[in-house]
């Protein structure tokens, strides 16, 4: 990988960012004349923001500093050439800080500037972003979505494990595994241990069965513990919510 120096660009610019706006402090090579912006984080006047950089220093590289390595405002500006992506640890960015400003407080635009002094103090151990191919840029976004989809059933079981322990907890002795379509199914069928006790038994075989939950034993275990529950609680308050 090759280790970039100031004199490898024509300016040097911090970006502190954010939902709605971006603060932007930019420092031209062999200058201490920093420069301020603000733009919103609409792509259109990001794209303009490095039209205008392209404009001023027209077939230059421009170093840029932000506390990301990917997102919305990493995937816009990778499509830019002319810019060479470092990305900055929030971690160190806050220790400079503290260094910075004795208080320690923060302060936004002020981040802007700090990651600009630490790039151009730093560059030489600060690693910039690499260009990957589209296929492995692509397989990076959908291993993300997996990440996050599995993470959001973790958390939605838990959360129907806590709320069936107010008053149905039997249920989730039934069943070992609780993120399955035996599982929600038979919630969804039979929400409270009243309902439960009033299925027939050959109603509960039927649908084991047409879960490939076939197993007699394990089955029959099932019905004779959902017949002979004792209710948690019978008050109609706490249960019917739920229904």
């Amino acid at each position: 990988m090759k280790v970039f120096s100031v004199d490898d660009f024509a300016a040097i610019v911090g970006i502190d960012w954010a939902d709605k706006k971006h603060d932007i402090c930019e420092l031209p090579a062999g200058t201490r004349d920093y420069q301020w912006s603000v733009i919103s984080s609409k792509p259109d006047q990001l794209h303009a923001w490095a039209m205008a950089l392209e404009k001023r220093y027209p077939g230059q590289s421009i170093a840029v500093a932000c506390e990301l390595k990917k997102g919305p405002l990493i995937y816009a500006l990778s499509q830019y050439r002319n810019l060479v992506l470092f990305p900055i640890n929030p971690s160190s960015l806050a220790k400079y800080r503290r260094a910075f400003f004795l208080s320690g407080a923060k302060d936004d635009p002020g981040d802007a500037f700090l990651q600009t002094e630490m790039l151009e103090k730093h560059m030489d151990r600060l690693k910039p972003i690499e260009a990957e191919s589209p296929e492995v840029r692509a397989l990076a976004q959908l291993l993300e979505y997996r990440r996050k989809l599995v993470q959001d059933r973790v958390d939605l079981t838990n959360c129907i494990g806590a709320t069936l322990k107010n008053y149905y907890p039997q249920v989730l002795d039934w069943f070992k595994e609780k993120d399955t379509h035996i599982f929600c199914d038979f919630v969804i069928k039979w929400p409270s241990l009243a309902q439960a006790k009033r299925a027939r038994k050959k109603t509960l075989i039927e649908f084991f069965n047409a879960h490939n939950a076939r197993y007699t034993q394990v089955n029959l275990a099932r019905i004779d513990a959902i017949k002979t529950a004792v209710a948690l609680t019978e008050d109609a308050a706490i249960i019917e919510p739920n229904l």
